[in-house]
């Protein structure tokens, strides 16, 4: 059996995107996942909708907390998630039914610690075009060439931390700050310095 990933799936307020987001991660081509759903207090009906899918797929793990904010959410699924690899999903987002198993393989074959891919802005299902051109090109990078790309045309697909398989080591002693605006800019770049390789395609 492959090596099980754990999908961290912050929740708040989504009810609109919910559904849509943890099917495409369910019905992923790599099927060794825990999908950890964190509820961050929503006041809609996104936790309703969490604890429907306990009841569709067995890999589906849900966690209720008070409003504490995104990094709160994340920190949350780190600290429960067991997968060796780990993967964040924004719940406002949806994936491509082979995303986590291209960068799984990308990892295990090449011997990275972590794989990123491209992103496209949707709204509603339509492509929104991005400024930067987009490829299948396999680029390997290390920490030094990573880290001076969060000021490069790459910035976006770098600097978040959705859009990444991680080797779950890197976040042994690495968490989201509490309360900070662009948790991610203040995250993503240590867990990068942690890397020995990353590749990008």
């Amino acid at each position: 059996m492959r090596e099980l990933v754990s999908v961290i799936v912050p929740v708040y307020n989504v009810e609109l995107y919910l559904k849509f987001c943890v099917e495409s991660i369910i019905m992923q081509t790599y099927e060794n996942l825990e999908i950890i759903l964190v509820d961050d207090g929503s006041k809609d009906g996104s936790p309703h909708i969490c604890d429907a899918f306990l009841n569709k797929d067995k890999r589906v793990r849900v966690i209720h907390q008070q409003n504490q904010g995104l990094s709160a959410a994340r920190n949350a699924g780190i600290e429960v998630a067991r997968g060796k690899y780990f993967t964040f999903v924004d719940s406002d987002d949806y994936i491509r039914k082979d995303m986590i198993e291209r960068l799984v393989n990308l990892v295990e074959r090449k011997k990275v610690d972590i794989a990123c891919c491209e992103y496209e802005e949707v709204f509603f299902h339509k492509k929104i075009p991005v400024n930067y051109e987009r490829g299948s090109n396999l680029v390997y990078r290390n920490r030094v060439d990573e880290l001076k790309e969060l000021f490069g045309t790459k910035r976006i697909s770098i600097v978040v931390a959705w859009g990444k398989v991680y080797k779950a080591e890197l976040w042994k002693d690495i968490r989201f700050p509490i309360g900070k605006l662009h948790e991610d800019e203040a995250t993503t770049y240590k867990i990068i310095s942690k890397a020995k390789k990353n590749s990008a395609f």
